[in-house]
């Protein structure tokens, strides 16, 4: 259908106010490309929004990486204060040990071992038990030196580890500053969106979903699903079918559900439904799962995108997947090659 000059002229200054407003917004990071000023279309408009939701999702899976680590690092420092805290609570019962072995011997009075057998009750015990109570005192000077030299090997390592907690507390901190400015102009964007006519509305929709499918077309044009397995291991079935029952929850940051998710919140929670836990973000699961050929993947795999692995899916067969996109959508089923695929991992291979 042709457009009227008219419904064409609304549609560019929406897209030109859309535009202006992204770039008006709180500034980012050098590493966080702002979006492009010139003049654009509502194609263009879309490509920009897809970015920006891109940089935002690449930061939040960095912020729940740097999180990840926090967190597990303030556990490591809590159980060495534990364990420098037993260490310390063993010395003091072996020092009071060895305190109340001095006082017995300053009680006996000190006697020479020939004179202790002399006036012992029984003179044929008295030698075992001097000589097995000289050992008992030895045994325990040893252990009480070893000891020492442990609680201060952990209270090294607590000391460290509590530097490093502190470093990791930072970057975690440095990458929410990022993660909210980033926000704060997706907030901008979407509050424009809002604006523009439902008729442009349905029209960005329209692009999104041909965009979509051209870019499906394209890979699936390839022969990728011609030798890609077609049946899901039992935990795959599993994961899958735990994917299947969010449907329709909404996009959330950082979030691992019950209620909503975001991408890689997903994909871990439905592989530990499955039995088999995962790591919490799409880079570390990347990084850490056995990578399979896109060629050769089955159902419940998990598909990585972007050269900075910071989106995953569950592939669900057919060319299809599972996925928690971005802020404003929900888990929903997409085609699995509409945008670009880093590669394929097996939580179970």
């Amino acid at each position: 259908m042709t457009r009227t000059p008219h419904t064409h002229g609304h549609r560019t200054a929406a897209a030109l106010t859309l535009l202006c407003a992204l770039t008006a917004t709180t500034q980012v990071p050098a590493a966080l490309a702002a979006p492009d000023p010139r003049p654009a279309t509502l194609d263009e408009v879309r490509r920009q929004l897809d970015d920006l939701y891109h940089q935002s999702e690449a930061a939040t899976e960095k912020y729940n990486a740097a999180d990840e680590k926090a967190r597990a690092q303030a556990k490591k420092v809590t159980l060495l204060n534990s364990q420098v805290k037993a260490a310390g609570q063993k010395e003091t019962r072996l020092k009071a040990l060895l305190g109340s072995a001095a006082r017995a011997q300053y009680r006996s009075g000190g006697l020479p071992a020939e004179v202790q057998l002399a006036l012992a009750p029984e003179p044929e015990h008295a030698l075992d038990d001097a000589a097995l109570a000289q050992q008992a005192q030895q045994g325990t000077q040893r252990q009480l030196t070893a000891l020492e030299a442990t609680r201060k090997e952990l209270r090294t390592r607590t000391d460290k580890a509590a530097e490093e907690l502190r470093g990791l507390k930072s970057s975690r901190s440095a990458m929410a500053r990022d993660r909210d400015k980033i926000k704060a102009r997706i907030a901008a964007a979407r509050a424009l969106e809002s604006r523009l006519q439902q008729s442009q509305l349905h029209h960005l929709a329209e692009l999104e979903q041909q965009a979509q499918a051209e870019a499906q077309a394209k890979w699936v044009g390839t022969g990728v699903l011609d030798k890609a397995g077609t049946k899901a291991s039992r935990a795959g079935r599993k994961a899958i079918a735990y994917a299947t029952r969010q449907l329709g929850k909404p996009y959330v940051w950082g979030a691992e559900g019950p209620n909503s998710f975001d991408c890689s919140g997903l994909t871990s929670q439905a592989w530990l439904h499955a039995g088999i836990p995962i790591p919490r973000t799409a880079e570390e699961q990347w990084a850490r799962l056995p990578h399979v050929p896109v060629s050769r993947m089955r159902p419940g795999d998990l598909i990585i995108y972007f050269s900075d692995a910071s989106h995953v899916a569950l592939y669900i067969g057919a060319g299809k997947i599972i996925s928690a996109p971005r802020p404003g959508r929900w888990v929903y089923v997409s085609p699995a090659g509409s945008m670009e695929i880093l590669g394929v991992v097996r939580p179970d291979a």
